[in-house]
């Protein structure tokens, strides 16, 4: 997980950069991977929150991507914060297979 605040200039632009990394991600489909992205309701703070296999990287050529941290350094109000965690479990709202 990383989370960090953008500057109110930069977050509009940060949340672009974001949806096209989304649409590039969704139209290759590298396989293997959950990302998932979090505004807060500042509208200035975001969490991104991955989870991958870790056969491959799947941001490796994912050029939108690239273009997400070429200038967000620019953006950042705050340094990001990176965490990482072990899953314990999920619900995703389904009903289990009978």
């Amino acid at each position: 997980m990383v989370q960090y605040f953008t500057t109110n200039e930069g977050a509009q632009r940060n949340r672009e950069l974001i949806e096209e990394v989304l649409r590039e991600l969704a139209a290759r489909d590298p396989g293997g991977v959950q990302y998932q992205v979090l505004m807060f309701d500042d509208g200035v703070g975001f969490m991104h929150v991955v989870a991958f296999d870790g056969t491959t990287d799947p941001f490796r050529d994912c050029a939108a991507y690239h273009e997400f941290h070429r200038a967000l350094a620019e953006r950042l109000a705050t340094p990001p914060v990176v965490m990482y965690a072990a899953l314990i479990g999920s619900y995703d709202g389904r009903q289990p297979a009978r």
